[in-house]
């Protein structure tokens, strides 16, 4: 599959665009638009059962888990160039471990706004 690295984000998740087009031209010339039509309905699919599935994590108990699947987030969101879903999934990833319940939730509902954008940006085909 198409692999994007996400650098840490300079500005806040906010300042980034929701979505970088190219980012998925990139992967259509990588595995034709068929297939990345095909994966992106997946991505979106596991995006938005990954959002439900924090929400019913305890924070005090799932560290580990929070933090993997936050970074499969990461991943997957920077491949389509979900760049500020890409940005907070890194955020929750590298913070996880002190984050207090209202900042889990506050992070979650920021994420949960950045798929809403992502998903309103993206060119219905």
């Amino acid at each position: 599959m198409f692999d994007a690295t996400i650098a840490p984000a300079q500005k806040a998740p906010d300042d980034e665009p929701a979505r970088e087009p190219r980012a998925y031209e990139a992967l259509v010339r990588e595995i034709g638009e068929a297939g990345a039509f095909e994966v992106r309905e997946v991505f979106w699919s596991e995006t938005c059962a990954r959002l439900q599935l924090f929400r019913t994590l305890s924070l005090a108990q799932h560290h580990a888990r929070i933090a993997r699947e936050a970074h499969s987030l990461k991943s997957a969101a920077g491949t389509f160039g979900y760049v500020r879903l890409a940005a907070l999934a890194l955020r929750l990833e590298k913070t996880v471990d002190g984050l207090g319940d209202a900042e889990f939730r506050a992070l979650l509902d920021l994420m949960d706004s950045a798929y809403a954008a992502a998903r309103a940006q993206e060119p219905q085909v």
